[in-house]
């Protein structure tokens, strides 16, 4: 570990006002205040629209900040999403990814020019200012803060790749400038993909106008393989060697909690009327990872400001059994929040009807969300009716941040300690090179002090 990030956890919660980032008009959720059952009963139902490409407009152009598999993957749905849109812009650190990436938009009929590929830390810079109209934000999150920032100050719209920070510091971050695209009238969508799915909008519309009653506990379960990683080259430096390996460091990817357990994390919280935990109660650990600073599974218990809990656990280790599951249960029944909503005896009350290949009516076929996070946002700027997820893809972030501090320290962490944190990831400045004081040392539980009491 980083022995400045090791010093930072340790001086972890830092009793700091919200304001460090600026002063702003805060939403409830991080005022502590959530809604009463009441108002979220009462709360009309808002889900979004599922359409099969995004209407006929303006033509548009995207630039990609990111060259890695899942920026690849965000272009090639961009290009998806309808028709008049374009991917004309690039940029990574590493030649080998962009080279990659622009191979396989060639494939797709999709050239970009020369002179609009840029390569280096500065290189999401360049992307924004190359005339393109959206900006696909695809980094490891660590940069995620300081990427979107430039992207809003020139006035473009964003998909942000989920997580959207590392730290409690970037994610308040990520709030203010959510606001301010808000008030500049710019749209926004999140890589939070349950949002954007249709049999999981259809069960979530059933379930918010309680067909499982009040809810009452929520269990979810991502349990996987090992992940991927890249074992050190002698002629690599530090800076190279983690960011190629960065879903291995804490720093760079927040965690396997923060970096992809938040898929879980933001569909029960969606599912539980998005009200945030008063405290997280955590554990975890490492078995098997190879490379880097992180644990490799983690058990996480939210506890809510009624008392209600809700459990949540992931792995990533391999040879073991796999299961994914998110169940919210409530005082009439419960779901797995996909496609099923059963009774409290265990019978089916109601199950998402997928057509068959060969049916005749496809109306509840499913459309690939990942294409359909980029058709809202292509539909929202062509109409001209904005769209802005920032404040729950924040909410969710913070959540999984929490866990991850629970686990590490070995201490309960609440909702104000988070939130006052000025705990920041990662160098003050970019550059290939050494970087002092990193080590991959991994954090125990138990050797940070006593939490202040907030």
């Amino acid at each position: 570990m980083k022995e400045s990030l090791k010093l930072t956890r340790r001086n972890f919660f830092k009793n700091s006002a919200l304001g460090a980032i600026g002063t702003l008009s805060v939403p409830s959720f991080l005022t502590g205040c959530t809604n009463s059952s009441k108002e979220t009963k009462s709360k009309d139902v808002s889900v979004p629209e599922i359409l099969k490409t995004a209407p006929e407009g303006k033509p548009l152009k995207a630039g990609l900040v990111g060259c890695g598999g899942r920026g690849t993957g965000a272009a090639c749905n961009f290009l998806d999403a309808g028709s008049g849109l374009q991917v004309t812009a690039l940029g990574d650190v590493f030649q080998d990814k962009l080279d990659a990436c622009r191979k396989t938009l060639e494939e797709k009929g999709q050239k970009v020019a020369d002179e609009n590929c840029f390569i280096g830390f500065d290189a999401y810079k360049k992307v924004v200012d190359s005339g393109v109209d959206v900006v696909l934000l695809c980094t490891p999150p660590v940069f995620r803060p300081s990427h979107f920032e430039y992207a809003i100050g020139k006035n473009k719209h964003c998909f942000i790749e989920k997580p959207c920070a590392v730290d409690p510091v970037g994610a308040r971050q990520m709030l203010m400038l959510g606001k301010r695209a808000a008030q500049l009238g710019l749209s926004v969508i999140s890589g939070t993909i349950r949002r954007s799915q249709k049999d999981c909008i259809e069960t979530f519309r059933r379930v918010a106008g309680g067909a499982i009653g009040e809810i009452v506990s929520a269990h979810v379960t991502r349990l996987g393989g090992a992940l991927w990683f890249v074992q050190r080259r002698p002629e690599w430096n530090d800076m190279e060697y983690m960011l190629r390996d960065w879903v291995n460091f804490c720093w760079t990817s927040g965690d396997l909690v923060v970096e992809q357990f938040i898929h879980e994390i933001d569909m029960m919280t969606w599912f539980m009327g998005d009200k945030h935990p008063v405290r997280a109660e955590a554990t975890g650990g490492r078995q098997r990872r190879v490379t880097g600073d992180m644990y490799d599974f983690f058990s996480i218990e939210y506890v809510y400001e009624n008392g209600h809990r809700a459990h949540c656990t992931s792995r990533q280790i391999g040879g073991c059994d796999y299961t994914h599951n998110v169940m919210i249960y409530g005082t009439k029944g419960y779901t797995n929040c996909f496609d099923t909503i059963f009774n409290l005896d265990g019978s089916v009350a109601w199950k998402y009807p997928y057509p068959k290949p060969e049916d005749a009516d496809q109306s509840m076929a499913v459309p690939d969300p990942y294409v359909q996070e980029l058709i809202r946002l292509v539909t929202a700027i062509r109409t001209n009716k904005p769209i802005n997820d920032v404040e729950q893809h924040v909410q969710s972030t913070l959540m999984a941040i929490m866990g991850r501090e629970s686990a590490y320290t070995g201490k309960f962490v609440t909702w104000d300690q988070i939130m006052a944190s000025t705990m920041k990831l990662g160098p003050e400045t970019y550059a290939f090179g050494p970087v002092p004081g990193i080590k991959e040392e991994i954090p125990v539980a138990g050797e940070a002090p006593q939490l202040p009491k907030i």
